[in-house]
């Protein structure tokens, strides 16, 4: 038995190595890990942390945890941003830093472009001794690997009160990991991002907001995330996703207080490796400074 989880747990790893970036459930409400042009756009400090088990049960399994900051640091509505995510699968950890700019162009009365740039790097680190070696005595197999990459990133958002669509590209730079070892070279390669959604009035208490995510990288089949989700009373949101060949979700939200809200996605495997772990959670906590007057958001916003 611990040998199949072996095999799984490095079938997991070889999965997670070409889709190299981590993936979330809920990428409507956790948008500025992935486009920069995202930052500010909420009209106040906003505060997000993130934690995802995917395949739990199963071992050596992805786990990510994610904390993000942004906020206008103008009255243009010119944002400011900070995202710091730790992946970890296997034997390997990838730490991601990045700081996000993104500058505000009004184009109509309710219309506006942000167009942005991120710039950081990554850490990774593998500890082989976390390994079952065939044969403890190989040296390139022993011991810690370490190495941090550089990463610069751009992005553009456009919003209006009731929908937004964006197009980014998180890592420009493409990055080699393990060029001592030519016989098991990784390349990081770039990853396109298309996001888009709307805001639909049904009744003065409900509202029907569905979401897409397009991530595109060459070599990797095309992954698309189709999200719905309803709004009660501006408090509750109850929905569903598709992730395209890969899983099926039900999401949930609830508004704690004005400026405090909680989200949680389960995730079903629709692949084989469904049959091996117990599911995917996934669960968020976003904190916005909207006590005072002063800093609230002139109109109420859904993503």
């Amino acid at each position: 038995m611990k040998k199949l989880f072996l095999v799984l747990g490095l079938l997991g790893s070889w999965i997670t190595f070409a889709q190299q970036e981590p993936q979330y459930t809920q990428y409507m409400y956790n948008t500025v890990s992935v486009n920069p042009g995202y930052a500010g756009t909420r009209g106040v400090a906003s505060i997000l942390g993130l934690y995802r088990q995917q395949w739990a049960g199963l071992e050596g399994a992805p786990e990510t945890a994610q904390f993000s900051i942004h906020s206008p640091i103008s009255y243009r509505g010119h944002g400011l941003g900070l995202s710091i995510i730790n992946d970890e699968i296997g034997p390997s950890r990838d730490t991601y830093v990045n700081a996000s700019f993104s500058y505000k162009l009004q184009l109509g009365y309710d219309t506006w472009l942000n167009l942005g740039i991120m710039a950081g790097g990554s850490f990774l680190e593998v500890n082989y001794d976390k390994l079952n070696i065939h044969d403890p005595g190989d040296p390139e197999l022993s011991g810690r690997l370490s190495k941090f990459s550089p990463n610069i990133g751009a992005g553009a958002y456009l919003h209006a009160s009731n929908w937004y669509v964006g197009l980014s590209v998180p890592a420009l730079l493409e990055t080699h990991f393990y060029d001592d070892i030519q016989q098991s070279v990784a390349k990081e390669k770039m990853h396109f991002y298309l996001i888009g959604g709307y805001v639909f009035d049904l009744s003065p208490t409900l509202k029907f907001k569905p979401a897409a995510l397009v991530k595109a990288v060459s070599g990797a089949p095309l992954g698309v995330d189709v999200s719905a989700n309803f709004l009660f009373n501006e408090k509750f949101t109850l929905g569903a996703a598709y992730r395209w060949d890969a899983a099926v979700s039900a999401l949930a939200g609830f508004s704690i207080t004005e400026g405090l809200h909680v989200g949680y996605t389960y995730d079903w495997d629709t692949t084989g490796l469904g049959n091996y772990n117990s599911g995917t959670h996934e669960v968020f906590l976003r904190f916005e400074f909207v006590s005072s007057s002063r800093n609230r958001m002139i109109s109420p916003r859904f993503f």
